[in-house]
């Protein structure tokens, strides 16, 4: 296939890497920066690169993007009639509710989107830092739309299992956007708010153990984008916060009341927990 992809930083760039690697498919760029379409084409990434997505998209016969979940709906109003009857259309953003609604009215005659989002990442942002070893076994989702081609579920599916992705799942958009809210934006509140909470920084790093590394990682977290996921995804991230801020009362509460039994009941419960997710 003659594969296109939209936004090359590190998810983009990460399948550009593993589309070189893992395949025979050409593959094309598509960048803002002059810059990062000249390192993708440096390090043989792209067969070809453009600022400009009319000189690329017209060829491709699958399309991938790779930019911020706002950008998608502004980059079909604007873009979208360049992508020729019988394309594949598929995208990489963590929130799909808000994209669902507004698809319908921008999509060309012939134009298939198959939404998809790769649970997979860094927190460095950019080409610098793409690599095809994100998707080593990461999850995939898929997220049929009304009126997809069945044909074209599969070609996205059969392509990243190829690049090295494990389970593949089809889910609706409000079941992928619930269990996101819970799964990867509610551990990045977590991060940023346990380091944001830090009374003595300047001392800290004396302290710090493979706990508090890990814990934090995610924390160094790109601001822009970040913001779009969790104020597109509010109602499904409040809830979970919800959730969370239940059973962290409960521990506070058995520390208080210096509660050991209740303690070593939560302790287990989580033990359990986590076992069975290594199961799964």
């Amino acid at each position: 296939m003659n594969i296109a992809i939209v936004g090359l930083g590190v998810i983009g760039g990460s399948f550009a890497q593993a589309l070189l690697e893992k395949s025979d498919h050409t593959v094309f760029g598509v960048d803002r920066n002059p810059d990062t379409i000249q390192k993708a084409l440096c390090r043989g990434m792209i067969r070809e690169g453009s600022v400009d997505p009319e000189a690329v998209l017209p060829r491709a016969d699958l399309t991938i993007l790779a930019v911020y979940p706002k950008d998608v709906p502004a980059f079909l109003r604007e873009h979208g009639s360049c992508l020729r009857p019988g394309t594949v259309l598929t995208d990489v953003s963590g929130v799909k509710g808000p994209l669902c609604r507004e698809l319908d009215d921008l999509l060309a005659p012939g134009v298939d989107f198959v939404l998809g989002h790769p649970m997979a990442g860094r927190e460095k942002e950019g080409i610098d830092f793409a690599s095809a070893e994100v998707f080593l076994g990461a999850n995939y989702l898929i997220v049929p739309r009304p009126g997809n081609r069945e044909e074209s579920i599969r070609l996205v599916e059969d392509l990243v299992r190829e690049l090295g992705f494990g389970r593949i799942r089809r889910i609706s958009p409000e079941e992928h956007d619930r269990m996101i809210g819970f799964t990867s934006q509610l551990p990045h509140v977590l991060a940023v708010a346990l380091i944001n909470s830090d009374r003595h920084p300047q001392e800290t790093s004396s302290f710090v153990g493979d706990s508090y590394r890990e814990l934090t990682r995610i924390a160094n977290i790109n601001g822009p984008l970040w913001s779009q996921l969790f104020l597109g995804n509010r109602e499904n991230l409040l809830l979970a916060m919800e959730d969370f801020e239940m059973q962290f009362q409960e521990l506070k509460e058995a520390i208080k009341k210096e509660d050991e039994e209740r303690l070593m009941e939560r302790f287990c419960e989580s033990s359990r927990r986590r076992l069975e997710l290594e199961r799964r």
